[in-house]
């Protein structure tokens, strides 16, 4: 099957459905291709703590420059920083309160009174939230935007599988031996029909998410597993600090149950982590403590769970000056399920993998070095996070670049700075090679398996020189296998995940190999 747009989005987290609808409200025809049957399914709604917003204070600007830097240990790219600083306030002001009407709490009952509130790393308070579901409330508020707008067609059960770019799938001539490789969409598995179709675009924008997912132990949808990623590395798009991988210091701990994230918000309330004998110990690796940057956090938890031979370590939020079950409802929601009373109980906390602060390399526009192709979002890198990312960043940066990225682009459409309309008629149709089938399940299974417990143990919080190369070479016979596996086997959206999994954990680890400096999120314990 044939598609035609103007530009289509990949994915429907915040970044995509920020993008899609600022070009959208401009009068542009936009596509979004969803693997899942609705727009859910991505980390964006299981943000928990907020997001940052510092408005119309250059003090304030500064402050958050700086904190950022800190956070990142001064590995960022300083320009994209001062423009998150300096335009993100805008962003939220304009889409999340203005036109979205995004019900951020308020102190005092008053309109734009706003409850702001710490989190680690931060130097004052200065972060919007909706309890601690914040995600969740600026994601039912965009999603429902999306769906009423007359110019975004969303397709559903769609899982992308390659980028398609004029100088690999393009018959014309004058293709093949240009110098500028540009992207012209993607193809895309959909499950209703079982074929690969072709999703032919003017402009296609990433917004697929991040890694987490390839780790044993993550705080992420069952879809981060760097689809978007592995695509555009594929293609020869430029990646960047692909070993800063960030995990989130709180994480409820039970052997039964997936690991819910334990908000940093609580710990900016007040919450302090303490060790099995309900001892405080965040004073012996950092003079902030709990309320330090995540990186140095997890680290230290690592630590103290290594010394003491522990499953996990306590976070005691007994002593929080609020009423835990207006402020943190889904957090205290979560630990009642396993029978932990947050307002007299310790809560069992343990790292988890959580966000990703490389991937596809970007500029302010969210431009990649793929002509007519963005990205934004977890699966882009900006340069903001540097080495380790700064709490409640994330859901601004994809803000920011998705209505950065759809206001370059429909400038673009205006002016016609678009691909041959030759090109579209010259993509070959998708080379179905596969005729075995053999996807069994239990051997996807296991595939996922290993990958999970090769990234948890080797590539995870604490990472020496031969628990990397242990990582890097069998994955890379693993990547070897499912190589084959993929061409001769017929395509389902499992396989395709895996196969995705498989080359972003690869990369991650390739990159952790070839970077023996220990910084950040990136901790080389030798």
């Amino acid at each position: 099957m044939y598609y035609r747009s103007e530009v289509l989005v990949v994915g429907s987290g915040l970044g995509a459905c920020a993008a899609a609808l600022t070009l959208a409200d401009r009068g542009v025809q936009v596509s979004m291709l969803c693997p899942t049957e609705t727009l859910d399914g991505g980390n964006s709604d299981l943000a928990q703590g907020g997001i940052v917003y510092v408005h119309d204070n250059p003090e304030e600007f500064y402050s958050l420059e700086k904190d950022m830097l800190n956070a990142g240990h001064n590995y960022n790219f300083v320009k994209a920083v001062r423009y998150l600083a300096d335009h993100g306030g805008d962003a939220v002001q304009q889409i999340l309160i203005d036109r979205l009407h995004v019900p951020f709490n308020v102190r005092s009952g008053t309109v734009a009174d706003w409850d702001l509130t710490l989190e680690g790393g931060h130097s004052a308070p200065r972060i919007l939230h909706c309890a601690d579901y914040t995600g969740h409330s600026i994601i039912q508020a965009i999603h429902k935007a999306v769906l009423e707008h007359r110019n975004i067609n969303a397709r559903y059960k769609c899982s992308a599988v390659d980028l398609i770019t004029t100088d690999h799938h393009s018959h014309l001539d004058m293709y093949r031996y240009q110098l500028e490789n540009q992207c012209a969409g993607v193809y895309a598995y959909n499950v209703e029909t079982e074929q690969v179709d072709q999703h032919l675009a003017t402009f296609t924008i990433l917004a697929t998410g991040g890694v987490g997912n390839v780790f044993l132990h993550s705080t992420n949808s069952d879809w981060a597993v760097g689809s978007g990623i592995s695509m555009a590395q594929r293609a020869g798009v430029r990646l960047a600090n692909m070993e800063f991988v960030q995990f989130h210091p709180t994480s409820l701990y039970h052997k039964s149950k997936r690991h819910a994230l334990i908000t940093e918000a609580l710990r900016g309330e007040g919450a302090v982590l303490v060790d099995l004998d309900g001892k405080e110990f965040m004073q012996k690796y950092d003079e902030r403590k709990s309320l330090a940057p995540r990186d140095i956090v997890s680290q230290a938890i690592a630590t103290e769970m290594l010394m003491t031979g522990a499953q996990h370590v306590f976070l005691d939020a007994t002593k929080v000056d609020c009423d835990v079950t207006e402020r943190f409802p889904t957090v205290f929601q979560s630990c009642m399920n396993i029978g932990v009373d947050m307002r007299k109980d310790f809560i069992p906390v343990v790292p988890s993998a959580h966000y990703f602060c490389g991937g596809i390399l970007v500029d302010l526009n969210g431009r990649t070095t793929l002509g007519n192709l963005y990205a934004v979002g977890e699966c882009s890198c900006t340069g903001i996070h540097g080495a380790n990312r700064l709490a409640s960043t994330s859901l601004l940066e994809a803000l920011l670049w998705g209505f950065s990225a759809g206001k370059d682009i429909a400038e673009k459409l205006t002016v016609g700075n678009c691909i041959d309309e030759r090109v579209f008629d010259s993509i070959a149709e998708w080379e179905n090679t596969g005729s075995e089938h053999n996807d069994d399940p239990a051997l996807i299974a296991q595939d996922w398996a290993s990958i999970r417990h090769i990234m948890w143990n080797y590539v995870g919080i604490m990472r020496t020189e031969s628990r990397l190369r242990r990582a890097f070479g069998e994955l890379r016979d693993l990547s070897s296998n499912l190589h084959d596996f993929y061409r001769n086997t017929p395509l389902s959206p499992e396989l395709v995940r895996l196969f995705h999994g498989c080359n972003s954990a690869y990369l991650i680890t390739q990159a952790a190999l070839r970077n023996k400096n220990s910084l950040g999120c990136h901790h080389r314990a030798e």
